[in-house]
């Protein structure tokens, strides 16, 4: 993997302010956001009567569309950031049924690489109360474990985390994409971890100005409709379905709630502007990530 920081690297990550503009990923997300979210609203509807068995298979489907939808997102921002031309969302889903499975078992390969040094350490462990040796022993370790556990939580949120998918994305198998996330913990590091800090800051201020855009046209929305066109609805509930809630949410926490057919349709509106707000900063996320792993793959070819 690459040993340097460049200006096209820095360029790439930029570049991934693009990527809502691919219609193709912004659309299969929204879809798996909707879906998704419309299983867990069933799951709690389950739950709360009394539905155990049929609220946790609700769940359980909500998790494995979020997914497979999250995969195929994936697969459609790497066709991007590659400059290829987009391939369509049935094309994508079909793909992502055949390589999803590939970023479970590379991730299953580096926590059984993993599982070695950890293993390794709790034994030595055990040994500290020796009264001869276990004193030293601990002195040992104590630096070896925080040292050892601090880089490896490093890796996982820079190296492991985010490039596992885009490397499956981009055709690798399981084993291959085990392979460059050793590499890159070994000779790239500090690399890794640059270039993810600045994918994190630009999703942070995407996520910053949705919110803000979000929350002063609630506000304006909130005073037009309430005390301008005087519709009765409570601004607390046009204010929740911009945060996902819904009716029994509500109702659960004590808020004031008018069930009627205006109230609904602000929950509804507020639900869909809710999935547009959690859409873009993750698309940005993703295409970053995206943009990580081919500029750090091109600096090991040119190696």
């Amino acid at each position: 993997m690459a040993r340097t920081l460049n200006l096209p690297a820095l360029e790439r990550v930029l570049a991934a302010l693009d990527a809502p503009r691919n219609g193709a990923a912004l659309f299969a997300l929204l879809s798996t956001l909707c879906v998704a979210g419309l299983l867990l609203a069933m799951a709690e509807s389950a739950l709360a009567r009394e539905q155990g068995l049929w609220g946790g298979i609700w769940a359980g489907l909500s998790w494995t569309i979020t997914y497979f939808g999250v995969n195929v997102t994936g697969i459609l921002l790497m066709d991007q950031a590659q400059g290829r031309p987009v391939r369509d969302v049935e094309e994508a889903l079909k793909t992502a049924l055949l390589r999803s499975h590939k970023v479970l078992m590379s991730l299953a390969l580096v926590l059984a690489a993993v599982a070695v040094p950890v293993v390794a350490l709790l034994g030595l462990l055990l040994l500290v109360k020796q009264p001869v040796v276990g004193a030293p022993l601990f002195g040992v370790l104590v630096p070896l474990g925080v040292s050892g556990a601090g880089l490896l939580a490093l890796a996982v949120l820079v190296i492991v985390g985010p490039l596992s998918g885009p490397s499956v994305w981009a055709g690798n198998g399981a084993r291959a994409t085990a392979l460059m996330c050793w590499r890159q913990f070994r000779h790239g590091l500090v690399e890794s971890a640059a270039l993810m800090l600045a994918v994190m800051a630009l999703t942070a201020a995407v996520t910053a100005a949705t919110s803000f855009i979000v929350l002063s046209g609630a506000r304006v929305m909130a005073l037009l409709s309430v005390w301008w066109v005087g519709i009765e609805l409570p601004p607390q509930q046009l204010m929740a379905g911009l945060f996902g809630y819904g009716l029994r949410s509500l109702g659960a926490a004590g808020a004031p709630v008018a069930a009627s057919p205006l109230g609904v349709a602000a929950l509804v509106g507020g639900g869909v502007v809710f999935a547009l707000g959690l859409a873009l900063p993750t698309l940005v996320y993703l295409r970053g990530c995206c943009a990580v792993y081919l500029a750090l793959s091109e600096g090991a070819e040119k190696e």
